[in-house]
């Protein structure tokens, strides 16, 4: 998979050692592919077989094997599957090497699977607006009445796949309880949690072996890298409207403030002993624990962001004057202190990113390591976030298969989930807690509030194009996952922001759309992400497959296996059952 078939033909009376490089590694080292020996006679040359990655465009880079000197350089995106010939020879008898690609046999076309899955879904969404839309016309609702004479059709009409507008509690997070007083919950919210959970489990599940499912190998973002940061913006959304409703409630801030650390230690654990990754690698024991993780990451970031906003939320908004002129950002001003601590970690983060000695390696290096920077700073992986992980938590404490490894051959362990990357997701949990203030700001003001979304979303695009120079590596800090770099915190909450802007209007300002079926996973986000984690070896999640080099068997595996958590959730949604910890 992934892999095309390459036979390197050499005419040339010495030998030929080949090199390849990836379009998408920054900076880097060639790496050898194999040497293929001088060519036995005129015309009949020596051959040697060689795989070469598909996923991206690779150069060739063709050296004298006695004096490394180099004889030719070839561009090439291989196709899957495909074979592929390089022909070595002189050029008319002369001293001048050329160097061409044959295509032999034509690769096969790999991105087919992924359309007509988007064609079969594409269609089910089709089918099912359709039937909505049927079933709400008086007509068809006065024949399915005549016919079943009970109430059970009345109930089948207004289920949730046809009726987005029915009222249900306000809006809380998995992680703090309902408040006790019943008022309107904003779909929109579990609709963008179920979108990002959905894609994290899909993406999860291999996402069919395509590179754009699997996440960046350093700098630059792929589909995998949204989801995350994305589900910790939404959390910081609910976390502003869970904590005023429970204010409302008459809740004290003491008792929200147990309910926050308890909880917050409950993911934590969760993390660290259920589905450590760890476990893939044989018996865990302390020694080989990994102790950052995704839900420890949340665990963190929620309990940071609840308690700041516990430190200044209000509980009754509605008493508050809007006839001053500063009044259009009460949203902000109102929570100066918050603001302030936060800016003090962002502080916190950029010293001991830039600033923090890192032995044998460069100050403020942000680099992946391995061939990247042509070699220098093999064991640099990270900088200061890498030194920090090892210094705190140990090299066997930490993540040991980086994405990094994939294309700049990284061998140091490093965890993207470290400890001062959790700075950032902080600020990116804060990002969405501004987005909670907003709603409750202005409530049913709709305008106002898209408009101060998008204002948002405009801001910290602008913040991303500065730190990045618009550039994938050469900004002053790139968009990187694996660091959680303040530019990949921007870039991501202004990504949330312009797509919480249109489910909200379609969702919850028109109505055009109930939310289904992403509403259903992101109203039991917890348990559908621990879920898939602890049963995904089993069936019908995974099975034994006929060709495991097929991104059609892998794609429809993982398709399966989220469907099947999507239905899972919409079961229990109907059965009123929601994990709540």
């Amino acid at each position: 998979m992934d892999e095309a078939f390459l036979t390197v033909h050499n005419e040339l009376d010495i030998g030929v050692a080949v090199y390849w490089m990836s379009e998408r590694c920054y900076q880097c080292l060639y790496q050898q592919l194999g040497v293929v020996t001088a060519g036995q006679s005129p015309g009949q040359p020596s051959s040697v077989d060689f795989a070469v990655g598909t996923q991206h465009e690779i150069t060739l880079q063709l050296n004298s094997s006695t004096d490394n000197q180099e004889l030719c350089t070839v561009p090439f995106h291989f196709g899957e599957h495909g074979n592929y010939s390089l022909w070595v020879k002189n050029l008319n008898n002369s001293s001048m090497v050329n160097c061409s690609i044959v295509t032999d046999a034509d690769p096969g076309n790999s991105y087919i699977p992924i359309l007509v899955a988007f064609l079969i879904f594409a269609g089910l969404a089709v089918a099912s607006a359709i039937g909505t839309t049927i079933l709400g016309l008086d007509v068809v609702r006065a024949v399915l009445f005549r016919i079943s004479g009970s109430m059970e059709t009345e109930r089948l009409i207004n289920s949730e796949l046809g009726s987005p507008g029915r009222p249900v509690s306000l809006a809380a997070d998995n992680i703090l309880p309902p408040p006790p007083s019943p008022s309107k919950r904003l779909r929109s919210l579990d609709t963008f949690r179920g979108i990002s959970l959905v894609i994290m489990v899909f993406v999860n599940y291999g996402g069919g072996r395509y590179w754009f499912f699997r996440h960046e190998s350093w700098n630059g973002l792929t589909v995998a890298d949204l989801v995350f940061p994305w589900f910790v913006f939404i959390m910081g959304t609910s976390v502003a409207l869970s904590i005023n409703s429970l204010l409302r409630a008459g809740s004290t801030r003491c008792s929200l403030l147990r309910k926050i650390v308890w909880r917050s230690v409950q993911l934590f654990l969760i993390g660290v002993f259920i589905i450590n990754p760890n476990y893939c690698q044989g018996p865990i024991s302390f020694e080989n624990l990994r102790i950052p993780g995704v839900l420890q990451r949340l665990a963190w970031s929620y309990l940071a962001v609840a308690c700041l906003d516990l430190l200044v939320a209000r509980g009754h908004l509605d008493i508050l004057t809007t006839e001053a002129w500063w009044s259009p950002g009460l949203d902000i001003l109102l929570y100066w202190p918050a603001w302030l601590c936060v800016l003090l970690l962002e502080i916190i983060w950029l010293c001991l990113t830039f600033l923090l000695p890192v032995p044998d390696c460069p100050t403020g290096y942000l680099g992946p390591g391995g061939i990247g920077d042509m070699g220098l700073y093999a064991n640099c992986t990270g900088g200061a976030a890498g030194l920090i992980d090892r210094w705190l938590l140990g090299e066997s404490h930490i993540y040991q298969n980086p994405s990094s490894r994939v294309i700049y051959a990284t061998h140091m362990p490093y965890d993207p989930e470290g400890v001062l990357g959790s700075i950032n997701s902080v600020l990116m949990a804060f990002l969405g807690l501004q987005a909670g203030k907003i709603i409750l700001h202005y409530r049913d003001a709709h305008t106002s509030i898209m408009s101060r979304f998008l204002i948002w979303g405009l801001l910290l695009g602008v913040i991303s194009a500065v730190l990045t120079k618009c550039s994938t590596d050469q900004g002053f800090i790139p968009v990187n996952k694996n660091l959680w770099s303040l530019s990949y915190v921007t870039t991501l909450a202004c990504f949330a922001y312009v797509l919480l802007v249109l489910v909200y209007y379609t969702v919850d300002v028109k109505k055009w759309w109930s939310g289904a079926p992403f509403f259903y996973p992101g109203m039991n986000s917890i348990l559908v992400y621990v879920g898939h984690e602890v049963f995904e070896e089993y069936f019908p999640f995974r099975w034994r497959m006929a060709n495991t080099q097929s991104h059609a068997e892998h794609l429809t595996q993982n398709l399966v296996a989220t469907s099947c958590w999507v239905f899972i959730s919409y079961m229990l949604y109907r059965k009123k059952i929601f994990w709540k910890i």
